[in-house]
Parts: structure tokens; C-alpha cells; sequence
């Protein structure tokens, strides 16, 4: 393997850390550890192998506020070529993302996760754009605390990102059943680690307006959703108050980041009131991915570039990808996944 990522790597113990860094030097990998803030012990690791990659730059996104939660950002260049013939212009390049999102103790977080992926994509938007780079494969990788039925899940499809491991095996979002990763402190096995790729040739909507989106339908989800206790909704909207009710700016600061940004969807022709018209279109009927998705790889005189196909992907131990989790497996709580990847000339799709 030529790339390691670990989502929860105990950055406060030095024997460990020290252990992996001895371990990986030798081994001719280049380590990037990121600790979460607020001294909570754990953090990210993510390793590189010096003979297959050249570091371009390196990112720590810190998002004071989300749970004291971290991303890395790695931009760098693949160093083995990919083709002897290939034109002296065209970089092969990518950027890595490792993260780990916050654990959705009650429904009222899982709007703050999907803040957090908004925030990540922010940040790799910003930086391509400030790097003025062109297109390249990006990778997602890390423990996303949410499954392949969430609305996390849901938000990155509709910005084109793949899961690996699901194309591998031709799975579809209805698979969600067949593979797990992760057997969490309540004792649940989920599916939540995933390696996400976006490739040069996918199409992507601007990124405000699928947020916009995936936070609609949230809204819209937790409205028909009858279990939704008012307990997780009560928990929320008070914040910070200091007390068992909720106060008006309380209110407002729970929501002010997305009522801002919804409003101005929202109200399409800005005359300041969302009529009926502009309900149905851009909160109840919001497209759904499957018609927004579409691949513009068969597009003829376009750029061409280098993204990536799937080659294959594994989960370890291999119980895991029947559903089960074994009793017997003691070396972490989480399945590992491995994903490798294979360079191909692709054309290259811009938003």
C-alpha cells in the first residue's frame, strides 16, 4: 500500500506515537498527525509512501465549534508515471482529505455533521480555487459516522463523490444491509468508513446549492418523521442557554448559519416572502440526486485529464462484509478498508 489513513489515532499516547512513527519512517512512509483540539487524545493520522508520492502541501482544517472535530488536506503529485507518452502538461496530481465526523448522539447532530462536510468541501473549494488548480481526483477518506441511508451520504453523491468500496462491488443505495464497518460504543455495527472518490470527469453542483438541498430534505425529513422525540429537537434549539428552556437568541444562533443561506435559496425572485410556488420547488420538491446525477464522461472535444477507476476494494476482517461482526476480532473496533486505484485518461468536467 502506498497511502495509510486512520480516522482515530491516539495522538496523546507518545509510545504509540512513537511507535508508528519509527515504524512508518523505516518504512519509508511520511507521516501527517493532526490532534483534535480542546486536548482530547485522539486526532488522524494519515501516511504517504516517499516512492509513490511527492507532498505539494499539507492542511489542518480545525473546526472550533463541530465537536472540536479536524480534517487533513493533502495535495500531492502521483511521482510513478502513468504514461511515458503522456503530455509534459498534465500533472498528476491529487488532494486527500482525512477526517473523522462527530458521533450523532441524537438527531438534533446530524445537522451538525452535515456542517461539517459542508465545511470540508468549503475548504477544498477554497483551496483549489486560491491554488488555481485544475481538475484533479479528490479523496474522502475517514470514519463519517453515518451510513449509507444518511443525509451526509446523500449530500456528497449529489456533489459527485463515489464510495469506493460500493463500486468495487457494484452495490447499489439500497445495498446499505450488505457490508459494516464499524461496531460502535452502543454495541451497533454500522457501515460508516468510507473512502470517497470525486473524479475530474463527474459532475458537480455548485456546492451551495446542494447544500442547500441536503439540508432542506433534512427538514423535511424530520418533519415527516414521526419518532423524532421533542426531547433531541428541544436539546438543540436551547444551546447554550444555561437553563432547561430555550431563549430567543439562543434560538436564532442554532440557526442563523443555515436560516441565512436557506433564505436566500429559498426566496428565488427575493421580493422577501417564499410563496407557495417557491415552497414547493425548493423545499418540498427539491430534485432528488437521481435526477441531477449524470456523468459527463462521454462528452467528445473536451480536456482530457487523469482521474481514477476502482479497481478494488476490501474490508478486513472479511465477516464484515456479510453484515456480521466477529466476536473474535480484537485489534480495533472498526473494519479496515482497503481500496486501490488505477489511473486512467479521462475528460475533464467543469462545475
Amino acid at each position: 500500500s502506498s497511502m495509510g489513513v486512520l480516522q482515530e489515532f491516539w495522538v496523546g499516547n507518545e509510545e504509540l506515537v512513537n511507535i508508528y512513527d519509527k515504524r512508518l519512517g523505516d518504512g519509508g512512509y511520511i507521516n501527517f498527525k493532526l490532534a483534535r483540539t480542546n486536548n482530547r487524545g485522539d486526532g488522524l493520522l494519515t501516511a504517504l509512501h516517499k516512492d509513490h508520492f511527492r507532498i505539494i502541501n499539507h492542511r489542518e482544517l480545525l473546526f472550533n465549534g463541530f465537536g472540536d472535530r479536524v480534517a487533513q488536506l493533502l495535495h500531492a503529485e502521483l511521482i510513478t508515471p502513468f504514461s511515458k507518452n503522456r503530455s509534459s502538461n498534465v500533472g498528476q496530481e491529487i488532494l486527500i482529505v482525512n477526517t473523522h465526523l462527530l458521533f450523532p448522539h441524537n438527531s438534533s447532530l446530524c445537522l451538525e455533521r452535515l456542517r461539517q462536510v459542508y465545511k470540508i468541501l468549503q475548504c477544498v473549494e477554497s483551496y483549489q480555487k486560491e491554488k488555481k488548480l485544475n481538475p484533479m481526483p479528490i479523496l474522502l477518506c475517514g470514519d463519517w459516522n453515518g451510513s449509507k441511508r444518511g443525509h451526509v451520504y446523500e449530500f456528497l453523491r449529489s456533489q459527485g463523490f463515489l464510495s469506493s468500496y460500493d463500486t468495487a462491488h457494484q452495490y447499489t443505495d439500497a445495498d446499505a444491509h450488505k457490508w459494516i464497518s464499524h461496531r460502535n460504543h452502543r454495541g451497533n455495527i454500522c457501515g460508516v468508513d468510507f473512502i470517497w472518490l470525486l473524479n475530474p470527469n463527474r459532475y458537480r453542483k455548485l456546492l451551495r446549492t446542494s447544500w442547500g438541498e441536503a439540508v432542506f430534505g433534512m427538514f423535511k425529513y424530520q418533519l415527516r418523521r414521526a419518532s423524532l422525540t421533542e426531547d433531541d429537537a428541544f436539546a438543540f434549539l436551547k444551546a447554550d442557554s444555561g437553563g432547561d428552556y430555550v431563549t430567543f437568541s439562543g434560538f436564532c444562533e442554532a440557526l442563523r448559519n443555515e436560516i441565512n443561506e436557506l433564505w436566500f435559496q429559498a426566496d428565488i425572485d427575493g421580493n422577501g416572502v417564499v410563496d407557495y410556488k417557491e415552497f414547493k420547488q425548493r423545499i418540498w420538491n427539491a430534485s432528488s440526486r437521481e435526477e441531477e446525477e449524470r456523468d459527463d464522461s462521454e462528452k467528445d472535444g473536451t480536456e482530457r485529464t487523469i482521474g481514477f477507476s476502482v479497481k478494488n476494494a476490501v474490508l478486513f476482517p472479511t465477516e464484515v462484509e456479510k453484515g456480521m461482526w466477529p466476536e473474535n476480532y480484537s485489534l480495533s473496533d472498526h473494519a479496515r478498508l482497503t481500496v486501490v486505484f488505477s489511473p486512467l485518461w479521462m475528460p475533464c468536467s467543469r462545475v
